[in-house]
């Protein structure tokens, strides 16, 4: 009992008690960290993927005020309407951590054919410019003053052999970032993005088994950085990208 009774007086001081988080990709493994991260926090959860089953097996593991939402987030009128329904059921948007996004690689420059390089930008870009850009209208015309933290990547600051598209693809997303972060910070919106290298996951460790995971980053160091950003003590950072490397 005194263990529960000091989680809940931790929850109550918590700066982020009772904010509305919004977290997209949140069935990812930086999503789902995120998730339970702020749900101790005692933050207002909207948990967003395209992935139901998974996002009900999420909201079972928390102990929060929760909604789920499945969304397409390169659909501009998908992302519309997750904003009008959080404003519905809470009124604003307090955080936005956009999570969301994939990694495909082996093509080269060279090939024929586009498809990889559609793929990626319409997996790592659209979602952040319609998602980001949604969210930061609606903190405008709300009066919120509020965090927007994109993931991003290491690959968004230098190209890789047969990863072109993917290095593209979280390159143009961390100059939405900025943009934005210059757009709307007069107002005291704070954009800014997490840039992580290899993350420890399963995936990753099935995909690298020769790899050493001690020196990647876990999904748990990369959501230190996120609530960082969304946090009063990051409250001079507009358009900052927060390298989050390990030891690789």
């Amino acid at each position: 009992m005194a263990r529960d009774l000091t989680e809940e007086r931790h929850s109550v001081m918590s700066e982020f008690a009772d904010k509305v988080v919004v977290i997209t990709g949140a069935t990812g493994n930086v999503g789902s960290a995120a998730a339970r991260r702020f749900a101790g926090e005692g933050a207002k959860l909207v948990l967003v993927s395209r992935r139901a089953a998974a996002l009900d097996r999420l909201v079972d593991e928390l102990n929060a005020e929760t909604m789920v939402v499945t969304a397409d987030l390169a659909n501009a009128g998908e992302v519309d309407a997750l904003v009008n329904q959080v404003e519905a059921r809470w009124g604003q948007i307090d955080v936005l951590v956009h999570a969301a996004g994939g990694f495909a690689g082996g093509a080269h420059v060279y090939d024929p054919g586009t498809e990889l390089l559609d793929r990626m930008w319409q997996t790592n870009v659209t979602p952040v410019y319609l998602t980001a850009g949604r969210v930061a209208r609606h903190m405008l015309e709300k009066g919120v003053r509020g965090h927007i933290v994109v993931v991003a990547s290491r690959s968004a600051l230098r190209g890789g052999a047969r990863a072109a598209a993917y290095a593209a693809s979280k390159a143009a997303a961390l100059r939405i970032v900025e943009s934005l972060a210059l757009e709307v910070r007069d107002q005291g919106i704070h954009v800014n993005a997490v840039s992580p290298s290899t993350i420890d996951s399963p995936e990753n460790r099935a995909a690298m088994p020769k790899a050493d995971p001690d020196k990647w980053v876990t999904p748990e160091q990369v959501v230190d950085a996120i609530v960082f950003l969304a946090s009063a003590a990051g409250a001079g950072l507009y358009g900052a990208n927060l390298e989050v490397y390990g030891r690789v």
